[in-house]
């Protein structure tokens, strides 16, 4: 027994001595940091621990809870995928996505993206099942400063979404995975749309490899993070409309 023990640790370090560092790196630490996300980055948890508005304020709590949420996700989606590109892998962080790339070629989809998505928007806007979650924070429709400053810091939250999967994931696993890491990257980013209307969960999937061919052909997140965005700010508006 105490030599088939001792066989199976030498196998096990033989096999992880193969493991490629980067690699490993980045799948370990992107799925820490969505069960970091998951499980306390969200405006539940702020409202069960941090609660401290009057009750003639709730709305302002709302908002505050939101915030969290945002800004608790843009730091453990972007910041910190950017401290291990720049600490760890001691790399160039233009080298995933946080460049212009491609223009023309970047232009082109925002544009085709405009005249295709904004309709097919509109169409299932009209299902209640959107109008009753859009905007995530319901309330700010009651307010139009609220609504600007909940709408500001949730572009940021979108931006931070767009690097983790189209950018440290997809350009980080590139190298080792090719085009299969559109893929990769699609996987996760389907699984943290669990709970969404189930029309917006399903188009992820088709949307995650989009978007993950788009940043790889342009060699940028930045004009999938405008798509990202412009989809759901205008599900907000049209949905407060």
């Amino acid at each position: 027994m105490k030599n088939l023990l001792q066989a199976e640790l030498s196998v096990i370090r033989e096999e992880f001595s193969k493991l490629d560092n980067k690699i490993m790196v980045i799948l370990l630490s992107s799925t820490i940091l969505f069960t970091l996300s998951w499980y306390f980055s969200n405006p539940k948890f702020f409202r069960d621990y941090f609660s401290f508005i009057q009750p003639e304020e709730l709305i302002i709590e709302e908002l505050v809870s939101y915030l969290y949420w945002f800004i608790f996700d843009f730091i453990l989606f972007f910041v910190i995928p950017i401290y291990i590109i720049k600490l760890v892998f001691k790399e160039n962080v233009r080298k995933y996505g946080v460049v212009l790339g491609n223009k023309k070629l970047g232009l082109l989809f925002l544009i085709i993206a405009s005249f295709v998505i904004i309709p097919i928007i509109i169409i299932v806007s009209n299902n209640s099942s959107f109008t009753s979650y859009f905007p995530l924070m319901n309330s700010a429709a009651d307010d139009w400063k609220i609504f600007l400053i909940y709408e500001l810091v949730f572009i940021a939250f979108i931006f931070s979404w767009e690097f983790i999967f189209r950018g440290f994931i997809l350009f980080g696993l590139e190298k080792k995975f090719g085009i299969y890491s559109i893929f990769i990257q699609m996987i996760p980013f389907v699984l943290l749309h669990t709970g969404k209307p189930f029309i917006e969960t399903f188009a992820s999937i088709f949307g995650g490899l989009l978007l993950g061919y788009l940043a790889l052909r342009t060699r940028s997140m930045i004009y999938g993070f405008l798509i990202h965005a412009m989809i759901l700010v205008a599900l907000d508006l049209i949905s407060l409309y």
